[in-house]
């Protein structure tokens, strides 16, 4: 699959699970946003040597991706890389984290490799992995309530699956919006709901980014014990600032990134 169609078949799988991402699209092209550019997308994985951080970045490392920075979130034991295309500025950056199992209860490693013990081996040597969604069997709620005592993150893979957790927009090359304050308004005056997890807006000019996003989306979910409300994904916007070099800063802040993460917590939906 070539990068254009690989980016379109991730899009298209994110939207589905996410119909804010539609409807945050359209608003913004009725505002003469003719292209809305992507700043990065975002992927979650477990670190089992099957599904970890290397494995989900073999699909970008052949399209000429290189890796660019690491970043470490103790409180929630994530360990996460960006990943940039060098000869392509508008090209999206790719930031994937995984959680880090060995430093959560025995139950949960145990569960996290009985999940993954259970598929179809071969799905992990696939180089579109991050598009089977979830490839193991109808999810126990048992399970997923054991998963999100310890972590948000580790229930939320188990109900989702391999998919692009976020898009970004671009708020730099957006026509009519010259800060991202101003869009933050426009997506409240349109129903939106943000993300107020450590500020609406995540870092500052000083840092050289600046971050807000909306709550994911809730869908129905097919657990063995009947039909439940989960989170899905959810819509980032990044504002960039110009570093002493002139060039704007392409990174990622580790403190703004922790609560951006947060945008998916089933108790920020129940506020």
């Amino acid at each position: 699959m070539n990068s254009t169609l690989f980016f379109s078949a991730l899009w298209e799988q994110y939207a589905n699970k996410t119909p804010s991402a539609y409807k945050v699209k359209s608003l913004l092209e009725r505002e003469n946003e003719t292209t809305v550019y992507n700043d990065h997308i975002a992927i979650r994985t477990f670190d089992d040597p099957r599904t970890n951080i290397e494995v989900i970045a073999k699909p970008f490392l052949s399209m000429g991706y290189t890796e660019m920075g690491e970043y470490h979130f103790e409180a929630k034991k994530l360990y996460a890389k960006h990943y940039e295309n060098p000869e392509d500025s508008d090209a999206p950056k790719i930031f994937i984290s995984q959680l880090l199992t060995s430093q959560f209860s025995e139950e949960l490693q145990s569960n996290v490799k009985n999940i993954l013990d259970a598929c179809e081996q071969t799905v992990f040597d696939k180089d579109d992995l991050i598009l089977k969604g979830r490839i193991w069997e109808t999810p126990s709620y048992e399970i997923y309530q054991s998963l999100q005592e310890e972590s948000e993150y580790a229930a939320w893979m188990y109900v989702n699956g391999f998919c692009s957790n976020h898009f970004t927009v671009d708020v730099n090359k957006l026509t009519n919006f010259e800060n991202l304050h101003l869009l933050n308004e426009f997506l409240k005056d349109n129903g939106f709901t943000m993300n107020t997890s450590g500020g609406e807006i995540k870092g500052t000019p000083e840092q050289f980014l600046e971050q807000s996003s909306i709550l994911a989306d809730k869908i129905e979910m097919e657990f063995v014990e009947g039909i439940r409300e989960v989170t899905s994904c959810y819509y980032e916007f990044a504002f960039r600032y110009k570093q002493d070099n002139g060039k704007l800063f392409t990174g990622f802040i580790a403190n703004s990134a922790d609560k951006i993460f947060e945008s998916t917590d089933m108790k920020l939906q129940k506020v």
